[in-house]
């Protein structure tokens, strides 16, 4: 069997910079930004410009120029005002928007392409790439590590929030029918109380209880013993699931472990796992989880950019800017790959394509990322 052949984006195109310029030197890429340069969320829409520029050095072509606009957030007006320029400007391709509510607003301009670095949906339509990394491959890649550690008993734990349809239609898609899911409340309040439902709790410290009061008034070494045992129990007897999914993220994420923690789940017995958590450090602290974990994209390759990002900038980059990152490498490979880019179908490479966030492939009308399984380990992130 052929080996499948993993394409690295900025390897390519250190060798198309090299041989590949001979009749392409009046030609001119015309790449453009449609993010919130303004308002409440212009941090996001300036540390993309920030992330192209980086990758503009990288590439190393004159004949690349990046046309930033403002969109605001979901702005419908400075969305249009933005398409007119970009147009007027010569702009055929676009790295945004940056949100999922906008891509309706987008998908009507059928004379651009948008590669967006949204993770709502990995489905590629007729003008809009989203390469973010999606919830659907998240969950491939967390499903598949569960199975290897030989975990049968699953459930998938999810918040009542605006994310509950989104993520409720994935697990249809992934035909997931067979793993329990249990959805609580983001009030960390009601959420203790829910999780004490779902681990059995109450019943749990009855059972441990009603075993003490057998062995209290025995005096031999054997009851001794056991009883000294039990005293050091919270509860007794397993709960009814050996793994879990949480897809929840920041403080909801950690009320959610420490309420399984509280309710005495056992870390030795039950695997613990969420999703991407883009190596948020701040996990480190919630002292009650010892190991926990999820996919994500290349560790090293993330730390090397955010490091790079900072000493150019002197600030460090939102985590999805690297994603912008890519998508600039792969827009550069595909025009001269096909001399030029009209479609998105410039885009449906049959080879794996290797980026900073790691491979990903287009592959059955999606973009699919292979994500790697990391866990927390003594303030550490280790790939597993």
């Amino acid at each position: 069997m052929k080996s499948k052949i993993i394409l690295s984006i900025f390897y390519i195109l250190f060798i198309f910079n090299s041989n590949l310029l001979s009749d392409e030197d009046n030609k001119t890429l015309k790449v453009g930004l449609l993010a919130p340069l303004s308002g409440p969320y212009s941090e996001i829409g300036n540390s993309l410009l920030y992330s192209l520029q980086l990758s503009l050095e990288e590439i190393n072509d004159k004949n690349v120029v990046i046309v930033p606009r403002d969109s605001g957030f979901n702005n419908k007006d400075k969305i249009s005002a933005a398409i007119n320029q970009f147009r007027s400007s010569g702009v055929k391709v676009i790295i945004g928007p940056v949100a999922h509510e906008e891509f309706e607003h987008v998908k009507k301009y059928k004379d651009f392409i948008f590669i967006s670095p949204s993770n709502k949906n990995p489905e590629i339509s007729n003008n809009i790439i989203s390469i973010g990394v999606s919830l659907e491959s998240q969950l491939t890649a967390l499903i598949k590590f569960i199975k290897k550690q030989k975990k049968i008993k699953t459930i998938i734990m999810y918040p009542k929030n605006n994310y509950l349809e989104l993520v409720e239609k994935k697990k249809e898609k992934l035909n997931l029918d067979n793993i329990k899911k249990f959805v609580y409340s983001s009030n960390p309040e009601i959420l203790t109380g829910e999780i004490e439902i779902l681990t059995n709790y109450s019943q749990r410290k009855r059972n441990l209880e009603l075993r003490k009061k057998m062995f209290e008034d025995k005096e031999d070494e054997q009851s001794v013993k056991e009883l000294e045992r039990l005293e050091k129990l919270y509860t007794l007897g397993d709960v009814n699931f050996d793994s879990i999914i949480i897809i929840d993220f920041g403080n909801n994420l950690k009320s959610v472990l420490t309420s399984l923690v509280y309710t005495d789940v056992s870390q030795d017995k039950v695997l613990f796992t969420t999703v991407n958590q883009w190596f948020d450090e701040s996990i480190f602290y919630e002292n009650s989880i010892k190991n926990i974990y999820y996919p994500s994209v290349n560790y090293k390759e993330f730390k090397k950019y955010n490091n790079k990002y900072f000493k150019k900038f002197e600030i460090y980059p939102n985590e999805i800017t690297i994603l912008a990152y890519d998508a600039l490498g792969l827009i550069y490979y595909a025009w001269k790959k096909n001399g030029e880019i009209s479609s998105v179908n410039d885009f449906l490479f049959k080879n794996k394509i290797k980026g900073k966030i790691g491979t990903f492939s287009f592959k059955d009308g999606k973009v699919i990322q292979e994500l790697d399984i990391y866990k927390t380990d003594k303030k550490r992130f280790i790939k597993f």
